[in-house]
């Protein structure tokens, strides 16, 4: 089979959205130049859509034009290394899909334990969350509570108050393994994500949790996040 009708073959058989490299295809074929030239011809005749330099997708035909690969096939390359897990979306990357806002952004934001400056790729702007505990996929959705509830401030189109509500929600329906795991994973959070996270706690009742977070805080340090109108336990975690 020639390289072009192996490409070919090859590409259709991949799912809608799909971004992928000339390296997907040398490791059968062995011949990168050919493949390049392939696979830049099948982007001019429109089979496939161009990302950005040496990326490309299969694109999805609406009525209303192409559709863009989702967030997570666009950065994939830069949350997996040699098929590991190394990083994960968060920030204005998930707070839509937590119901903490009905904006959507432009910036993907990446969690990582070894970050890097952020960057354009098309029309994103790629940028990074320092990670400090381990990155397993079981534990993502438990870092992506973390980072909203450390930057809650920061969360566009809502209120700090807002945001603790919704928050206050989706932790309460999280099974007392995940809450534990959610806590122990916050010993790694800056002070004031793990005053937010307990007297979140403190509210849903689960007492013991929050007594673990409340040991590791400076008794003086105070917390300007203005959720008292729906925390009840403020002043006891410095809370303003």
């Amino acid at each position: 089979m020639k390289t072009s009708e192996y490409i070919s073959f090859t590409v259709d058989r991949l799912p809608k959205g799909y971004v992928f490299t000339y390296s997907d295809f040398v490791t059968e074929v062995n011949k990168k130049e050919a493949v390049i030239k392939a696979l830049n011809r099948m982007a001019e005749s429109g089979k496939i859509a161009k990302l950005a330099k040496g990326k490309y997708y299969k694109p999805e035909n609406t009525p209303f034009g192409k559709l863009e690969p989702n967030q997570a096939q666009i950065v994939k390359d830069l949350m997996e290394s040699d098929g590991k897990l190394t990083g994960y979306l968060t920030g204005y990357s998930v707070y839509n899909q937590l119901g903490l806002t009905t904006q959507l952004s432009n910036t993907i934001q990446i969690g990582k334990n070894e970050i890097r400056s952020a960057f354009q790729r098309e029309r994103y702007m790629i940028s990074f969350i320092k990670q400090k505990n381990t990155i397993t996929k079981e534990n993502i959705p438990l870092l992506q509570l973390l980072d909203a509830i450390r930057y809650i401030k920061k969360i566009p189109d809502s209120k700090p108050e807002l945001s603790c509500k919704r928050l206050l929600v989706i932790i309460k329906a999280l099974s007392d393994k995940d809450k534990s795991t959610m806590v122990r994973l916050a010993l790694k959070y800056p002070p004031a994500t793990k005053a937010l996270l307990g007297a979140m706690l403190d509210e849903l009742n689960e007492n013991t949790l929050a007594d673990a977070l409340y040991k590791t805080l400076n008794p003086v340090t105070k917390y300007r996040l203005s959720v008292d109108k729906v925390l009840t336990q403020t002043e006891k975690w410095n809370i303003i």
